[in-house]
């Protein structure tokens, strides 16, 4: 939602919380998906190779 254009901080929250009760839920992250710590490392980036 785009809410740049109201400066009133306190109207721009209440707008942007009304949105987000009406957004549809997100669908839950795939079982395969590795997030944040979960990730592979990478153990030492050689020079002139690129790191993925």
């Amino acid at each position: 939602m785009n809410t740049t254009t109201i400066t009133d901080r306190l109207e721009r929250k209440k707008l942007k919380r009304v949105a987000r009760k009406k957004a549809a839920p997100k669908a839950k992250r795939a079982a395969g998906v590795a997030r944040g710590s979960m990730k592979k490392k990478v153990k030492k980036m050689v020079q002139g190779q690129r790191k993925r």
